[in-house]
């Protein structure tokens, strides 16, 4: 008798935005038309409905034992190093015998840097100019761990590499700086004539809407400069190829993780608190629709064996 493959279960952030939310919710279905062969289920660790917990639930109610599951998100903070994995085992002891394998954050992939790519070609659509003329500003989601915003960074630097741009730059819509107006401003100091602001999300919400809003006031302050705004990654091919890819990473037990910037694993300038304190799931301030402030959350630990 042969053995099903594990279950795959996807882990989203969530967000108050419902266009958001159900863009979540339609791309995991679209992974279980693709993947008949798979029980696929979702879950939000906050904010939208479902919990990841009633994704957990449904699997089990489908007979499922073993999972994998695979975190939605495109930088490793604090809810893939942290809650997630806490969740997960609430979830183990609330469904005695299941078991589970984790998976890794999805980017910076060459499969993202190419829609990234696409994103601005078709943001630049009916100009003139060439690639050398224009100055990408990267915009992250913003965290308070050092390491997840260093790898906005990395992605950045392999979006310029090789592919022409006068220069990506980076900036963050929350818990960190540079922020949107700073990240433009700086572009504009370094001589940029043509702007494209990029965000580095997957898709829609209120932080993406607000990157959009913020852009558009600073272009109109500047009018003697040409600033666009691109769209988020979105539910792409190769979105839905790369989850697959972490899935069987996370099966074969092939994740590769890198924890040598880990602030809670290491101790680095000015977060060595951070080094081994306990699970405390938290929510992001900014993406509730009230807050703007630049909070503290609370310290994780983590652990890539289950």
């Amino acid at each position: 008798m042969t053995t099903p493959p594990p279950a795959l279960l996807i882990a989203g952030h969530g967000t108050r935005d419902e266009a958001g939310a159900e863009a979540f919710r339609d791309f995991v279905r679209q992974l279980g038309r693709r993947h008949p062969e798979l029980p696929v289920a979702g879950g939000f660790i906050e904010l939208s409905p479902p919990p990841l917990g009633e994704a957990v639930a449904e699997l089990v109610d489908r007979g499922v034992r073993r999972f994998a599951a695979v975190p939605l998100m495109l930088v490793s903070a604090g809810h893939a190093k942290g809650d997630i994995p806490a969740a997960l085992s609430r979830e183990k002891e609330r469904h005695p015998g299941i078991s589970y394998t984790y998976g890794r954050p999805l980017g910076p992939h060459p499969a993202l840097l190419n829609v990234l790519e696409r994103r601005l070609e078709q943001a630049l659509a009916g100009t003139s100019g060439e690639r050398s003329d224009v100055t990408v500003l990267l915009v992250g989601r913003g965290s308070t761990d050092p390491d997840a915003n260093a790898e906005v960074h990395k992605a950045a630097r392999l979006l310029w590499e090789g592919r022409g741009w006068a220069g990506v730059e980076t900036a963050f819509v929350s818990l960190a700086a540079p922020d949107v107006p700073s990240g433009l401003d700086r572009c504009a100091k370094l001589g940029a004539r043509r702007i494209v602001v990029l965000p580095y999300f997957l898709f829609t919400g209120i932080l993406p809407d607000r990157v959009r809003r913020q852009t558009e006031e600073w272009a109109a302050a500047h009018p003697d400069l040409e600033v666009r705004s691109a769209d988020v990654i979105g539910p792409e091919p190769e979105l839905l190829d790369l989850v697959m890819e972490r899935y069987a990473e996370a099966v074969k037990g092939d994740l590769r993780m890198n924890c040598d910037s880990c602030v809670y694993r290491i101790a680095l300038p000015g977060f060595e608190d951070k080094v081994g304190l306990p699970q405390q799931p938290h929510f992001h301030p900014d993406d509730d629709g009230h807050g703007h402030g630049h909070h503290q959350h609370g310290g994780h630990s983590h652990s890539h064996a289950h």
